[in-house]
């Protein structure tokens, strides 16, 4: 196995609840009216420190979708997921982008998403464009 090489970012930052590993920047942002079945969830155009899993076909709220899990690089934990290929010609836009759980990561003030008794009983384990 080869080094491990972490980027550090500058800026407003979202981390690993974890391990706090630097994950995103904020204004890599590129919707926040995403969900999971743990509550909130966000789109963004670019993440770092993470490692992209075996590929897989998901039924999401919004259709087919080829999605990989990614992981913390820090502490191996799944942060989310990033969209390889979107079959509907409206959710194109979601390709080569990731979604990061709040609930699985620290946001840029240091503070945590908390999962709601809502979320987790009735929320949906796919994104809600």
């Amino acid at each position: 196995m080869g080094r491990l090489f972490v980027v550090s970012l500058e800026g407003n930052i979202y981390s690993c609840k974890h391990c706090q590993t630097h994950l995103a920047l904020f204004e890599d942002i590129y919707s926040k009216s995403f969900h999971c079945k743990h509550g909130k969830a966000y789109l963004f155009n670019k993440v770092v420190n993470v490692s992209v899993g075996e590929k897989e076909e998901r039924m999401m709220t919004t259709g087919l979708h080829t999605v990989a899990d990614i992981f913390c690089v820090g502490c191996g934990s799944i942060v989310g997921w990033k969209y390889e290929a979107a079959y509907e010609k409206a959710q194109k836009y979601k390709e080569g982008k990731s979604i990061l759980e709040r609930f699985k990561v620290s946001g840029p003030d240091g503070s945590n998403y908390w999962v709601s008794h809502e979320a987790q009983v009735g929320g949906s384990d796919a994104d809600d464009a």
